[in-house]
């Protein structure tokens, strides 16, 4: 038993909070295996902006390593931190494949972002941000990132394909790589309802295991090897920053920016609140330093060769689990060094096998809608456009845009416009000219 004042307990204040050595350890891996899937995913997503995967990897599991690190050691609470779902899609499909720009200046915008973020982190501006963005939006781009992740899981898996009359459709279910993307699904759901500890990983590795026994995945010419070479990725956002000035790019920052703030803030809230990490004031404990550890991520991941870092609601698995401090992240961060040995398997990861647990991240994400009063029509018309329109323009800021734009029209026409911030005035005009001059 852990010997109270000593240097560990001193650091992480473990005793203060009710703990213990095993029961961080046995958080920390229960925060991994919720979030494993990650490593997985994210080369998968990101190799589909023409992006080196082995070397995607590399940069993902650097990224996990550094964040996760950050937060237990400098912010003391029980929270890892990976490329963030959702802006990664929005990376791959939006701003690389439906605008056309290189992915090593999509990179460029990821740490601009994460630079202002990084700023603002250090002032008491950082409060004042999330504040000014009203609630409803800020569970309508959750719900709708969730929505669009899923559906483009959906497509990738080409469960749902292009259609001439409809626009989508549902796929050839006797296609092998659709079957296999349906079972994984179904099994995932299983695993996942059943409260299986890491039932998205699992259902990853079995439906994996399905796809090489059926034929549809090649079988891995090895299991272990070493880290993959970071070199096709590595500082390519640093060389690609003088074509960060123009207002497309402008679109690009702000969403990565504005999105990486919510779910930074969002997640730390969420999760310090599930283990009662709030002080007597109602202050999160290490809340500012855990939105400085998410810029620093999010910038050092960037130049790494990643989109934007952010904390992780999976988090809340190793809480529930009973982490409550730092050492927590250690753990995790100690488990994401060690799975850097099995990159070989990256050979057998497809769309068919990273689907169920986009799917999953989506039905998480959009219990966020229940937040929204709906009842009341000036709330609900700027939540529905925001996410209808991600899915619908298959573009995460275009939803944003509908919603900035019309939560303030909305308002006005409801006479309650003094209740809007300055600043949603002014993003409204900024997203309005997006429309005009960039669509």
């Amino acid at each position: 038993m852990l010997q109270k004042n000593s240097r560990l307990d001193n650091f992480f204040h473990l005793t203060a909070r009710k703990t213990d050595i095993k029961q961080e350890v046995l958080a920390g891996v229960t925060t991994f295996l919720s979030m494993a899937y990650i490593l997985a995913v994210n080369p998968e997503i990101l190799g589909s902006a023409g992006m080196d995967k082995t070397a995607v990897f590399t940069a993902t599991v650097l990224a996990s390593i550094v964040g996760t690190l950050v937060m237990g050691l400098f912010a003391n609470l029980p929270i890892a931190l990976a490329p963030g779902m959702g802006l990664n899609a929005f990376f791959t499909y939006t701003v690389v494949l439906a605008w056309h720009i290189p992915w090593q200046t999509a990179l460029s915008g990821v740490f601009v972002a994460g630079l202002l973020f990084m700023l603002l982190s250090f002032t008491k501006m950082r409060e004042q941000l999330i504040d000014i963005i009203p609630s409803t939006l800020k569970y309508a781009v959750s719900a709708g990132i969730g929505l669009f992740i899923s559906f483009s899981g959906l497509i990738n898996a080409k469960i749902i394909v292009p259609d001439k009359t409809s626009g989508v459709a549902l796929g050839n279910l006797h296609d092998p790589v659709v079957l296999l993307a349906v079972i994984g699904i179904l099994i995932t759901l299983v695993l996942v309802i059943r409260g299986v500890l890491g039932g998205i990983f699992i259902g990853t590795v079995i439906t994996t295991i399905i796809g090489i026994l059926f034929g549809v995945i090649a079988v891995p010419r090895s299991i272990i090897g070493g880290l993959p070479s970071l070199h096709p990725l590595f500082a390519q956002s640093l060389f690609s920053l003088s074509n960060v000035f123009s207002l497309q790019m402008v679109v690009v920052i702000l969403t990565f920016f504005l999105v990486g703030i919510f779910d930074t803030a969002g997640t730390v809230m969420g999760v310090v609140t599930q283990g009662g990490l709030i002080d007597e004031k109602q202050h999160v404990l290490g809340g500012g330093r855990a939105l400085v550890t998410g810029a620093v991520a999010t910038t050092i991941g960037a130049v790494l060769g990643t989109s934007t870092t952010t904390a992780y609601a999976e988090s809340t698995s190793g809480v529930a689990a009973g982490g409550r401090t730092g050492l927590t992240a250690i753990v995790t961060a100690f488990l994401f060094a060690l799975s850097s040995i099995f990159a070989p398997l990256l050979a057998v990861v497809t769309s068919a096998v990273t689907v169920p647990a986009l799917i999953i991240v989506g039905i998480l994400m959009m219990k966020n809608v229940q937040y929204i009063d709906w009842n009341k029509m000036e709330l609900a018309v700027p939540a529905f456009f925001t996410i209808i329109m991600m899915v619908l323009t298959f573009s995460i800021s275009e939803g944003l845009a509908f919603g900035f734009i019309l939560y303030p029209l909305t308002m006005l026409l409801k006479r309650r416009a003094k209740e809007v911030h300055p600043m949603m005035y002014a993003l409204m005009v900024l997203f309005i000219a997006y429309f005009i001059f960039i669509i």
